[in-house]
């Protein structure tokens, strides 16, 4: 019997070339809201796969997405936002997308229907069992993921995925399988919508809760965060003056001496001893 895919099943709407802007609008967010409920179902599979990471970072392993197109995409994205974020290297958190940085920007034909070259770039990054290997597709069929995730678990790695499609192929070559089921699409077939939707915020949830248990945030603040420009070393400033009760100049120039907020505080509080 052949695996039926929901997030290819017909929009709920129809005529929506007939509706108006107004019309539009509402029924995309009608349809955007049904995408935290289903995120919500899942979260004790979330809970578990965040829960086997952390303690491989602990131990230097790292967490590699991959995906094709949109998913893979937004696999790329999650990872670059975490050095500026966290103040954390580049290579803890990689994206990999099918076609490889061209595929960014444009479809690169056929890319996603290599079910070797998945695993051939995890190599390529010396993966290990200490790190954790994530398929992005809301499909859940797609080869390059499902390829990687297949040998990836026959080598001792973990691995995760985060699909839209319940019993899907990339769920069977998954220790934890995030499946989200948002439903039909908008536009039918188009996953760029809620699949998408749901795809960032399951990557945000994992990112930013691993790198809160790796201990890069204190209270509720971005103490880690690379100062790239002025309003990150104004944010940064307020954070030392909040904490320390220093002059605005004062704290500002701890921050550009020590390079991050915690760097500066610590130093602050050490020459207290």
């Amino acid at each position: 019997m052949a695996f039926e895919k929901i997030s290819e099943q017909s929009s709920l709407y129809n005529d929506l070339e007939k509706k108006s802007v107004r019309e539009l609008l509402e029924d995309i967010n009608t349809e955007d809201q049904k995408v935290a409920l289903a995120i919500q179902k899942i979260i004790p599979q979330i809970e578990k796969l965040v829960t086997a990471i952390v303690p491989r970072m602990q131990r230097g392993g790292r967490i590699f997405y991959l995906g094709a197109g949109t998913s893979g995409r937004l696999g790329v994205l999650d990872a670059s936002e975490i050095p500026p974020t966290f103040g954390m290297p580049p290579t803890l958190i990689i994206g990999l997308i099918a076609g490889g940085e061209p595929a960014l920007r444009n479809p690169v034909e056929n890319a996603e229907d290599d079910m070797e070259k998945g695993w051939q770039e995890l190599v390529e990054h010396q993966v290990s069992d200490k790190d954790t290997v994530i398929g992005i597709a809301a499909s859940g069929t797609t080869p390059y993921v499902i390829g990687a995730l297949r040998e990836a678990r026959k080598n001792g790695i973990l691995t995760g995925c985060i699909t839209s499609n319940p019993d899907s192929p990339m769920a069977a070559e998954s220790d934890v399988a995030l499946e989200m089921i948002v439903g039909p699409e908008f536009v039918t077939g188009s996953s760029r919508m809620k699949s998408g939707t749901g795809q960032k915020m399951i990557l945000n949830m994992i990112s930013t809760s691993v790198m809160i248990q790796l201990g890069r945030v204190k209270g509720n603040k971005m103490v880690n965060m690379q100062l790239s420009n002025q309003k990150l070393v104004d944010r940064g400033t307020r954070m030392i003056v909040e904490e320390l009760g220093l002059p605005y100049e004062r704290a500002k120039s701890m921050l550009l001496l020590h390079g991050s907020v915690k760097n500066a505080i610590d130093a602050w509080k050490n020459s207290k001893i």
